[in-house]
C-alpha cells in the first residue's frame, strides 16, 4: 500500500508541475480575480477525473479511433477560446470590488471554465488510459483500500502543488502592475501555443 501511495505522490509531482491548460488557467484566473478564485480551479479535477477514469478504465478501448482523435481537435479550439477570453481581459483588466468578489455568478462561471479545460484536454485520458488507470486496476485487484491508497498520494500532491501555485500568483497580483500584465500576456502566449498544438494534433492523429 506505501508503495501505491509514493507511485501517486511521485505521478502527482509530475502532473502538477507540468505546465498545461489547467495552469494556464490557473495562473489567468488568479491574477484576474484573486486566490479564492484560483482555489475554485484547482478543485475542478475532483469534479472530472471520476468520470475520466471510469470512461478510460471500462469504455475508451471500446470507442471507435475516429471519435477518439476529434478529442485534443476539440479540445484546441476551446483553449483557443480560452486564450481570446484572457486577450480581451489583458486588454481590459477588469475592475473587482467587494461586492463583486462574492458573485456566485462569478464562481460558478470559474468552476464550469475549469471543468471544459479538464473535460477537453485529452493529457486526463492519456493520463488515466495508460500509467495511472494501469496503476489504479492493478491496486484495485489488490483491495479497494490499495486503490484509494494510489489516489490519495496522487491527487494530496497534485493539488497540493496547485494550491501552492495559487498562492504564488496571487503575491504576484499583488505586486507592480505591469508584471502582472506581463504574466498575464505569457499566458496568453502559451495558451494560444496550446491550443495550435492541440489542433494540429487532432488533425493528424
Amino acid at each position: 500500500m506505501l508503495a501505491l501511495l509514493a507511485q501517486g505522490s511521485g505521478l502527482g509531482f509530475g502532473a502538477g508541475t507540468a505546465f498545461g491548460p489547467l495552469h494556464n488557467l490557473l495562473l489567468n484566473v488568479t491574477l484576474t480575480r484573486g486566490w479564492r478564485y484560483g482555489l475554485l480551479v484547482v478543485i475542478t479535477p475532483l469534479l472530472t477525473d471520476i468520470p475520466i477514469i471510469l470512461l478510460m478504465l471500462f469504455l475508451l478501448e471500446q470507442l471507435p479511433p475516429e471519435l477518439v482523435r476529434l478529442l485534443p481537435l476539440i479540445g484546441g479550439v476551446f483553449i483557443l477560446w480560452l486564450a481570446w477570453g484572457a486577450w480581451r481581459q489583458f486588454r481590459n483588466p477588469p475592475q473587482i470590488d467587494a461586492a463583486r468578489s462574492g458573485d456566485t455568478n462569478i464562481s460558478r462561471e470559474t468552476i464550469l471554465k475549469g471543468m471544459m479545460v479538464n473535460f477537453l484536454n485529452p493529457a486526463p485520458y492519456i493520463f488515466w488510459g495508460a500509467a495511472g488507470g494501469t496503476i489504479l486496476r492493478d491496486g484495485l485487484e489488490q483491495s479497494i483500500g490499495h486503490g484509494a491508497a494510489f489516489l490519495l498520494g496522487f491527487y494530496l500532491v497534485f493539488l497540493g502543488i496547485m494550491a501552492v501555485l495559487v498562492v504564488v500568483f496571487d503575491r504576484l497580483r499583488q505586486m507592480d502592475a505591469r508584471i502582472t500584465r506581463g504574466l498575464s500576456l505569457i499566458s496568453v502566449v502559451v495558451m494560444t501555443l496550446l491550443g495550435i498544438q492541440l489542433i494540429l494534433q487532432g488533425l493528424s492523429g
